[in-house]
């Protein structure tokens, strides 16, 4: 008999609720495994599809279930899948809302989901699932501006290589900027973090070499001269106006030190969070299309003016087997995050228990929370 499942449905384009009732449980595929979620995170991505998918992801279906970081244990593998077995313990990135998906079984916000084999990693017994929750879109993100041939084309991770190379990662205590410090150090480049500075010890403590205040007025001049003696491979840029801190660190670098290699990109992630207020009702739509529209406009500018490209990160083949987000997941993060080199970060805030939760994770998600991961346990 099929284990009993339920999910927290969007039931159409726009709803402010998710609605918890019965779904159907669904055996994997090939190359596929059914996991038992243990606890799934939030992130914007999440309640910004919820009020404006049309924009988003205008392929999706409805009824449908969304979320995408999940944490859990496999109870049946599909066809050809040989990496995990029924009982491992897992996490990784729910694809639901994907093109090649648009199946509400690999949804996140479910008590068992689909889950691809390419997207997932073990986990080890000493990571809680709360804390393996962590992990999904921060490392996806991460990864895909970090390594992306579009972006900073960084070399993929090894396990302890070490370069006279840097690069900037502002923002290192939200889940993308941990993930990114991380993965940048692992690929065996100095990394050099901003934050605020409750939170130094914790970048620090991810492998960043110097973290400076991101509201600092010599933040420019401190990043710039902590980059003396390197090749400067890039920034990976987190936060409000972190792309023109970027911009003017590239360009001061220039000025002082032309014969130093200077890579004159910025893979932006994300910069200040539009309110979720002003992305919902009738005229949610036209303000995401406009804040879209002047940031492009405004890296154009940057570009003409600087020569310095800042790229706002699309992940379009997210979920192919030769993407660089699948050799993270199938080569590196199971080992790295067994042996200590990789952890989930930041801390889980644990908001409660069952599906019910999630709406009131979305809410809390939607007001900002720092150094940590909003998180419901499941049970």
């Amino acid at each position: 008999m099929a284990p009993k499942n339920q999910a927290a449905w969007i039931v159409e384009k726009k709803s402010s609720l998710l609605k918890v009732s019965g779904a159907p449980y669904s055996s994997p595929g090939p190359g596929q495994v059914t996991t038992k979620n243990g606890a799934v995170a939030i992130n914007p991505f999440d309640w910004v599809l919820q009020y404006q998918s049309g924009m988003l992801a205008g392929h999706l279906k409805y009824p449908m279930v969304l979320g995408t970081d999940v944490a859990g244990t496999v109870v049946e593998v599909g066809p050809g899948v040989t990496r995990f077995k029924v009982g491992d313990r897992i996490a990784g990135n729910a694809v639901s809302a994907a093109k090649e998906s648009n199946d509400p079984a690999e949804g996140a916000f479910q008590l068992y989901s689909v889950m691809r084999e390419n997207m997932i990693t073990k986990v080890p017994e000493h990571f809680s699932h709360e804390q393996a929750a962590s992990l999904g879109l921060g490392v996806v993100t991460a990864t895909y501006g970090l390594f992306h041939k579009d972006y900073l084309g960084l070399d993929m991770p090894q396990h302890g290589q070490k370069y006279p190379r840097a690069v900037i990662v502002t923002g290192g205590a939200s889940s993308v900027g941990a993930s990114a410090v991380q993965l940048a150090v692992s690929a065996g480049y100095k990394v050099f973090s901003t934050s605020s500075p409750k939170n130094f010890a914790m970048v620090k403590r991810l492998g960043a070499a110097e973290v400076f205040d991101y509201n600092s007025s010599t933040l420019v001049s401190d990043l710039e001269h902590a980059l003396k003696g390197y090749k400067f491979c890039g920034a990976y840029s987190i936060g409000a106006n972190a792309d023109a801190v970027c911009v003017s660190v590239i360009r001061e670098r220039l000025a002082k030190s032309p014969e130093l290699p200077t890579k004159k990109f910025v893979a932006l992630a994300g910069g200040k969070p539009m309110a979720a207020d002003a992305i919902k009702g009738a005229f949610g739509l036209y303000r995401m299309m406009g804040n879209m529209t002047g940031m492009m406009s405004k890296n154009a500018i940057t570009k003409f003016f600087t020569g310095v490209q800042v790229k706002f990160i699309m992940m379009t083949d997210l979920i192919q087997a030769d993407s660089c987000v699948s050799n993270i997941y199938l080569e590196f993060l199971g080992p790295a995050l067994a042996n200590g080199q990789f952890v989930p970060a930041p801390e889980p805030k644990v908001v409660g228990h069952g599906l019910e939760k999630i709406n009131e994770a979305l809410e809390i998600n939607q007001k900002g929370v720092s150094a940590n991961k909003v998180v419901v346990s499941l049970p």
